[in-house]
């Protein structure tokens, strides 16, 4: 009798212990959903996720002239990405991903085991949705006690898995790998697969061929670290993990994935930011004529000068255009997020030579006739009419432009 007491005993414990973690999941689940443990996000924001989409100035022919962002993300539709980049991506980052609902239960088993049993630290088998998830609403990673930092992360996990579970209810398969490439930070101000596959191998994404794809998905893992820009050996190395992830899932003959791997790296790298491309005065008169608010008459000194600002206003459709013009929600337009494209009548093949001849004509001729007179002058290149005073002012001024040290 008392061993079929003990034998109970250990049936009780061994079945709790067995409960204990589901009840807690299920609690945290239950306690995320209603709010108490943090704010998640909201159906909202999970309709219409926050993206910055740089606003691109074109010629008259048709010719990309330039950006103007805080991000330089150009978005790209699922139908015009390579099935490359598609096929490296679900064959490295999560290979059951049309098989689960934004959560892959054994990946996360796998995960767990190999972890716990085997001492291998192999990642929390996230999923492309997890980390769409985690790139949308980023983790709270405030530094706090180990204990409280390893319980905020773990209820950083539980809100990550629901909201993956929410995405996948509110958009498609394709969508989400969309959105996913269409966020991600490629490092070297390339953000999104578009900005990625210019200034990375100057392409677009439905042209990147089957060792470039795999550079750049290999690039998801750590943008930084693994780059073949500034880590080509790394990168090497994570390419060819890629290639081997898609010959043994099947995207790839094994003899084919094994001959590019021979292959180096080449690229066609080329920053983007607001100095590159062609006319970059007109893209900085365009951000600030655009953006234009409707003149004050309390903000000018001058009536004159608010009587100028009052007629472009009324006359010019260019003028504040952002402020004069709204969304269907009925706010203005930002040019920095929303995507713009704006059309000008320059052509680009004219403007090109333009700048050649002016580059040309200063570093001919300008330029050098400039250093001829400036050794003449007893503080080169200032001129002698300038007061001592003076001098040390400019040289102050351009020591702290260059250095950011005051004297």
């Amino acid at each position: 009798m008392k061993g079929n007491t003990n034998n109970n005993k250990y049936l009780i414990w061994f079945w709790a212990l067995f409960i204990f973690p589901f009840a807690v999941a299920v609690t945290l689940f239950i306690l995320i959903s209603n709010g108490k443990l943090g704010p998640m996000p909201s159906f909202a924001e999970l309709e219409n996720p926050e993206y910055y989409l740089a606003a691109e100035v074109y010629s008259e022919d048709g010719v990309l002239l330039g950006k103007i962002s805080i991000e330089n993300r150009t978005w790209t539709e699922f139908k015009d990405i390579s099935p490359y980049l598609i096929n490296a991506l679900i064959a490295t980052e999560d290979i059951r991903y049309y098989r689960h609902s934004g959560i892959d239960i054994r990946g996360l088993g796998r995960a767990a085991i190999r972890t716990i049993l085997l001492g291998q630290s192999t990642g929390g088998g996230s999923t492309i949705t997890q980390q769409l998830a985690k790139q949308l609403y980023p983790r709270d990673t405030s530094r706090n006690s180990s204990i409280m930092r390893k319980i905020k992360l773990g209820v950083s996990k539980f809100k990550e898995w629901q909201t993956s579970v929410k995405l996948e209810r509110s958009y498609t398969k394709e969508e989400i790998i969309t959105m996913y490439l269409n966020k991600f930070d490629f490092s070297y101000n390339a953000i999104g697969i578009k900005s990625a596959a210019k200034v990375y191998f100057n392409t677009t994404p439905d042209s990147l061929n089957l060792q470039q794809s795999a550079v750049l998905i290999g690039m998801l893992k750590a943008s930084t670290r693994y780059n073949p820009v500034r880590n080509y050996d790394l990168m090497l190395q994570r390419r060819n993990i890629v290639l081997s992830q898609m010959s043994k899932y099947g995207y790839l003959a094994p003899s084919i994935g094994d001959s590019v791997k021979n292959l180096p790296i080449e690229t066609d790298f080329r920053v983007e930011d607001h100095n590159s491309g062609l006319a970059t005065y007109l893209r900085e008169y365009i951000r600030n004529i655009m953006r234009k608010p409707e003149p004050d008459r309390n903000k000018y000194v001058r009536e004159a000068s608010y009587d100028d600002a009052l007629w472009e206003w009324e006359n010019n459709p260019f003028y504040g255009w952002c402020s004069k013009n709204k969304k269907p929600d009925g706010s203005g337009y930002d040019i920095y997020k929303d995507g713009l494209k704006i059309y000008t009548t320059i052509n680009s093949r004219m403007q090109k030579y333009a700048e050649e001849a002016m580059i040309e004509h200063l570093s001919l001729e300008v330029q050098p006739d400039f250093y001829i007179r400036a050794k003449k002058f007893k503080n080169p290149p200032y001129s002698d009419d300038l007061q001592e005073k003076k001098l040390m002012k400019s040289l102050c001024l351009l020591l702290k432009g260059l250095t950011g040290i005051t004297l």
